[in-house]
């Protein structure tokens, strides 16, 4: 059985690690934000499918570590510093990791922003 207590303070730690609000961590795992509120403040309990949800979205987090808190965060096979949404959801070739690196191309051009579109429709727009 799952101590909502414990289980919440461990979903804060998470929440904290990604440097996410609450509702920057619902949209990322698809639930709204009051599910958040309602699980952090003791009120409901996680169902599966929002543990779940967890998992896939933020796989340094181990399933036995979030329900009852044996294990450790983030996993020991992914002991690195949280990425940033640019670093994790985007893999450049050589060349252009350059450019995006510098903030410049061979003409001494200024990247002004990037933006990446999602299969779903939705977008994200970096500026520099």
């Amino acid at each position: 059985m799952v101590n909502n207590e414990d289980f919440s303070k461990r979903l804060q730690i998470v929440i904290d690690y990604y440097g996410e609000t609450a509702s920057s961590f619902a949209e990322k795992i698809g639930v709204q934000r009051s599910s958040i509120s309602h699980i952090l403040s003791g009120r409901n309990k996680p169902s599966l499918e929002f543990i779940l949800k967890i998992l896939s979205s933020f796989p340094e987090v181990e399933l036995y570590w979030l329900l009852n808190g044996k294990g450790t965060f983030p996993s020991s096979e992914n002991k690195s510093e949280p990425k940033t949404a640019l670093q994790k959801e985007i893999e450049f070739e050589p060349e252009v990791k350059k450019v995006v690196k510098e903030g410049s191309t061979q003409n001494n051009k200024e990247i002004e922003r990037i933006v990446i579109f999602y299969s779903d429709g939705s977008f994200k727009n970096f500026k520099n």
